[in-house]
C-alpha cells in the first residue's frame, strides 16, 4: 500500500482551488509549513489529520490514500471471482475454488457489496453446474421447474440471502441490475411467486429504463446513437422471449414450429443488421442457433440442423474477433453510430467456442437426451467437433 499524504493534500487542494494559506490559516500553522507537507519534506502532525481531513471533507482513510488502494483491491478479487465463475459455463471447473475465494474475501472485507455479489453469483452458478436445472411438464403441457428438488440445492438458499440482503442497500446502477436480475431468476427456480413478484414491482418499468430514458433525453447524433443501442436491446430481449415460448410449450408447439420460431428470432438481428455485422451480439445468435439445430433434427432436417450448427460456430468466431477487438462499431445503416465494449476477453469468448459441443443444444429442454444421441452418432457431428479445434 502506498502511502502518498504530500499529493494527496496537493491534489485536494488544488481540487478545491484553495490556497496553502488558507488551509494554513485554518490550521494556525504557518503557509511555509504546508509547503514542507506538500513537497514531502515534512509531515503535518497527528493531532492535525482530522482537521485537514475536514477540510477538505474527505473520510481520513481517503486522505492517507487508503480508501483508493481499498478500493483497487476489492474490484481486484471481484474481477478475479467474476472471471473463476465464468470458467464454470455448464459444468463444475472450480466451483469450490471459486466460492472459497469469495468467502475469503469477504472475510477481508466484511458487507462489501461487489463481493457480496460475486459470492451470490458463484452460489447460483453452483447450483446449475453441480445439480442443474430440473424442469417438469404440468398438467397443461407446459414446462415448468422442479421447484421441489430446486429447494433442496444448499447454494441457491444460501444465495438468495445475498441477494435479498443486497437489494436493501444497493443504489440504482449496474450492480443492483445485475443482483435484481439473477435474483428474479433464482425465485423462479425456486417456486418464490410472491417473492419475484414483488421484486418486479419495486423495478421501474421498461420506459424508465436507462436506455429508453436516454432515447428521451438526446436529440441529434446523440439521440440516433440512444435510439440504436435501444434498438438492439430490443431485438436481444424479443429472440429471448421467442426463446422463453418455445421452450416453455412443449405439447402445443411441432419442431417444426420450434424451429421456424427460433429463426424468426434470428431474422430480427438480420433485419436491423443487414450486413450481418451483429457486434457483440453474434453471442447470442450462438444459443439461437444450438437450440435450433436439435428442432431441424427432429423435424428430419438433418441437413439443416447441420447448418445450424455450423452457423453457430461461425458466429462465435466473429465474437472471438470483436473481443480481440475489446470494441463492437456496427456498420448497418441503422446501429451505425453505435459502439459498445464487449462483455469479456478474447480468452473467455475462446473458451466458450471450445466448450459448445459440450454445451449442445444450451437450453435444458426434454427432447436434449434423446437427440444427443442420434446427431453425435452422425458422422458430420464429428467433422463438426474438429471444425472447432
Amino acid at each position: 500500500m502506498k502511502l502518498d499524504l504530500a499529493e494527496n493534500i496537493r491534489r485536494l487542494r488544488r481540487r478545491d482551488k484553495r490556497t496553502q494559506e488558507q488551509l494554513a490559516e485554518v490550521l494556525g500553522v504557518t503557509a511555509q509549513a504546508v509547503s514542507r507537507w506538500e513537497a514531502g519534506g515534512s509531515y503535518p502532525d497527528m493531532t492535525l489529520i482530522p482537521s485537514i481531513a475536514n477540510f477538505f471533507g474527505v473520510s481520513i482513510d481517503e486522505l492517507f490514500g487508503y480508501e483508493s488502494d481499498r478500493e483497487q483491491r476489492i474490484d481486484a478479487l471481484a474481477k478475479e471471482i467474476d472471471g473463476m465463475n465464468a470458467q464454470n459455463n455448464g459444468r463444475d471447473e472450480c466451483m469450490a475454488e471459486c466460492i472459497a475465494k469469495a468467502h475469503a474475501a469477504l472475510v477481508e472485507f466484511p458487507g462489501n457489496e461487489k463481493l457480496m455479489l460475486a459470492l451470490a453469483s458463484a452460489l447460483f452458478n453452483a447450483g446449475y453446474v453441480r445439480y442443474g436445472e430440473c424442469h417438469v411438464t404440468d398438467s397443461e403441457g407446459y414446462s415448468v421447474y422442479d421447484t421441489a428438488k430446486h429447494r433442496t440445492y444448499a447454494e441457491w438458499s444460501e444465495a438468495e440471502v445475498l441477494y435479498e440482503k443486497m437489494i436493501q442497500t444497493l443504489p440504482y446502477g449496474k450492480l443492483r441490475d445485475r443482483a435484481m436480475g439473477e435474483l428474479s431468476q433464482l425465485y423462479l427456480n425456486l417456486g418464490e411467486t410472491e417473492k419475484g413478484s414483488a421484486l418486479a414491482a419495486s423495478a421501474p418499468s421498461m420506459h424508465c429504463s436507462k436506455e429508453f430514458l436516454l432515447t428521451r433525453v438526446h436529440d441529434g447524433k446523440q439521440g440516433v446513437k440512444a435510439g440504436s443501442e435501444m434498438l438492439m436491446n430490443l431485438v436481444r430481449d424479443c429472440g429471448q422471449f421467442v426463446i422463453s415460448i418455445t421452450t416453455g410449450d412443449q405439447q402445443h408447439l411441432t419442431a417444426k414450429e420450434k424451429a421456424e420460431n427460433i429463426a424468426a428470432a434470428i431474422r430480427l438481428f438480420e433485419a436491423v443488421c443487414p450486413d450481418g455485422n451483429y457486434g457483440v451480439y453474434h453471442a447470442f445468435i450462438v444459443p439461437l442457433e444450438m437450440l435450433r439445430s436439435l428442432y431441424l433434427w427432429l423435424d428430419e432436417r438433418r441437413e439443416e440442423a447441420f447448418a445450424a450448427l455450423n452457423s453457430a460456430r461461425e458466429n462465435s468466431l466473429k465474437f472471438i474477433a470483436v473481443c480481440e477487438k475489446g470494441e463492437a462499431r456496427y456498420t448497418a445503416p441503422l446501429v451505425r453510430l453505435l459502439k459498445q465494449e464487449t462483455p469479456c476477453d478474447a480468452e473467455a469468448a475462446r473458451w466458450e467456442y471450445r466448450s459448445m459441443p459440450k454445451d449442445w443444444p444450451w437450453f435444458d429442454v426434454p427432447e436434449a437426451e434423446q437427440v444427443r444421441k442420434e446427431i453425435q452418432a452422425d458422422p458430420r457431428w464429428t467433422a463438426w467437433v474438429e471444425s472447432i479445434k
